[in-house]
């Protein structure tokens, strides 16, 4: 690989982590607090690539004619993440990681009074840890709509389940809810759920690693898209 083919490469990754990073396919990698990360990345990658050029120049124009020494193969490994961006374009995770990995619900420092409305719209966690750690008091008399992806227990339980993360899909962790009451009859996996109903105070246990599950009575329920942002930031 010549210092110019190199330029070449380096642009290529980092006009691809631009265009990644600029849209909502960087959703899939990373949370949406790394975006200006990755858009640094690909424009460090791409001043990278220009002043490679630069120097190539100056090499051709400085040294003899024939005189110039390659740069070693291995370099062309850097085409190995552009072709795996470019190439492949994996979904969020969904049904298959959530029901082989135990729910990571985690206790938040307080539990702040409910917004007005009815019903309360809250995130999946949030509904998940007030009912297991604050034994659904802050919940009690209230109705809320909560939305994730439906997800199959090897029993037929069905959940809904958001999947959370620190950094990246590659930590990410489900919170799962069991739900019962009025379920759709047909449940398809990965399909995102609108769900309005209460909370029971029944609990299960995770089949994976035995954490609480908490219920949700369902009132009712519908199909909605996919969200722009198919993860959660994990509550601290």
């Amino acid at each position: 690989m010549s210092r110019a083919a190199q330029a070449a490469v380096l642009f290529l990754l980092g006009a691809v982590l631009l265009r990644t990073g600029a849209g909502d396919t960087s959703l899939r990698y990373v949370k949406e607090a790394l975006r200006p990360l990755l858009l640094a990345s690909g424009a460090v990658l791409v001043a990278t690539a220009g002043a490679t050029a630069w120097y190539a120049h100056r090499e051709r124009r400085a040294a003899p004619h024939g005189t110039a020494h390659p740069a070693p193969r291995v370099s062309w490994l850097l085409l190995l993440p552009v072709l795996a961006l470019v190439l492949v374009a994996p979904p969020a995770l969904g049904s298959y990681s959530a029901m082989r990995a135990g729910t990571a619900l985690q206790r938040p420092p307080a539990f702040p009074p409910l917004p007005p409305g009815d019903p309360v719209p809250l995130g999946l966690a949030d509904y998940a840890a007030r009912a297991v750690y604050d034994d659904a008091r802050s919940l009690d008399g209230r109705r809320v709509r909560v939305t994730g992806f439906v997800a199959l227990g090897g029993d037929g339980t069905p959940y809904l389940v958001r999947m959370t993360l620190d950094c990246c899909a590659a930590d990410a962790q489900p919170v799962k809810v069991a739900l019962t009451g009025r379920v759709p009859p047909v449940l398809n996996p990965d399909g995102w759920l609108e769900v309005t109903g209460t909370a029971t105070g029944r609990r299960t246990r995770d089949p994976v690693n035995a954490r609480p599950v908490p219920y949700l009575d369902v009132e009712r329920a519908r199909p909605v898209p996919a969200p722009r942002n198919p993860y959660a930031d994990r509550e601290r």
